[in-house]
């Protein structure tokens, strides 16, 4: 029996497109948020959608942003979000305004006094700092790094609790060699009075799109440790800790790709279709793409 058709409301356009901004490969949002435009034919729709998934696009895919003046650049990350579209930028203690649908910083002031780790963290945060930043200059030609004090900030000596987010983001965005890519990782240090423990997230994606769709998607967890040491020895032994897993999950991620064979990659490598033919919302329900958004979403029950 045919599905009845059913003409989505503003709603569950709205909702549907968010899910195709949020679901955007590296790189790819703002090219998206214009088909997007074209296919609401709706501005009051198109601005709802994209001021509500553009700042948790830009948080989860850790985007780096030129500060103006090319001043420096600061990080869009949950881990120095202060209030709506305002991060810290520790190095430089300053404090940034964005616009998150324009991706572009639109004022700078410096921190106050209150928004700062206390004196004790800063001198292991500025530590680790170095260390990472040396790091990445190493590993990641692009790469961008930051080191946020995400609890405890306040701390003032030995045996108080506080916790770190080192967060590192490379991108290589090449559209007109239709491939973008990006790696991402989080490691989460908490300091306690004898120990450090360590936890780490890294992410990698890709999306290759020359008269195909291939994409990569995959994502490696790891814990580890270490002893409670002065700031400078804190440092190197984070920065060893982790430049040892990120190696092994490249490491591996090389071998496994490594092994794919020529049929699976022409298999997966299908030609696109290219049409000019309207969105049909009136009778989107025939759609399983549709079907499978809107169940995700639990909307049009």
């Amino acid at each position: 029996m045919a599905e009845e058709e059913c003409e989505l409301s503003d709603e569950q356009k709205k909702e549907i497109a968010k899910w195709f901004l949020y679901n955007a490969p590296s790189g790819e949002i703002q090219y998206i948020a214009k088909d997007l435009r074209s296919v609401l034919n709706d501005d009051k729709l198109y601005d709802e959608a994209t001021s509500e998934a553009f700042p948790l696009y830009n948080k989860s895919h850790l985007i780096c942003l030129e500060l103006p003046c090319r001043s420096g650049d600061v990080l869009i990350t949950p881990y120095n979000e202060l209030e709506e579209n305002q991060f810290i930028e520790p190095r430089t203690a300053q404090i940034v305004t964005i616009d998150h649908v324009k991706q572009a910083c639109t004022e700078v002031r410096p921190a106050a006094d209150e928004e700062l780790a206390s004196p004790y963290v800063e001198e292991f945060r500025c530590a680790l700092d170095a260390e990472i930043l040396k790091y990445v200059e190493e590993a990641y030609p692009k790469g961008v790094c930051s080191v946020y004090c995400v609890d405890g900030k306040d701390a003032e000596g030995p045996g108080c609790n506080f916790e770190f987010a080192v967060v590192i983001a490379a991108a290589r965005n090449s559209p007109k060699n239709f491939c973008n890519g990006s790696w991402r990782s989080v490691w989460n240090i908490k300091f306690k009075e004898d120990a450090l423990e360590i936890k780490g997230k890294l992410q990698v994606d890709a999306h290759y799109f020359e008269e195909g769709n291939v994409q990569l998607d995959a994502e490696q967890e790891c814990q580890d440790g270490t002893i409670f040491q002065a700031p400078d020895d804190c440092a190197i032994s984070i920065a060893n800790i982790i430049r040892h897993h990120e190696a092994e999950y490249l490491k591996s991620l090389e071998t496994s790709y490594s092994n794919l064979s020529d049929k699976t990659f022409k298999d997966l490598r299908r030609k696109l279709p290219v049409t000019r033919t309207l969105f049909p919302w009136h009778n989107t329900l025939q759609f399983s793409l549709t079907r499978d958004i809107q169940k995700e979403l639990g909307i049009g029950k």
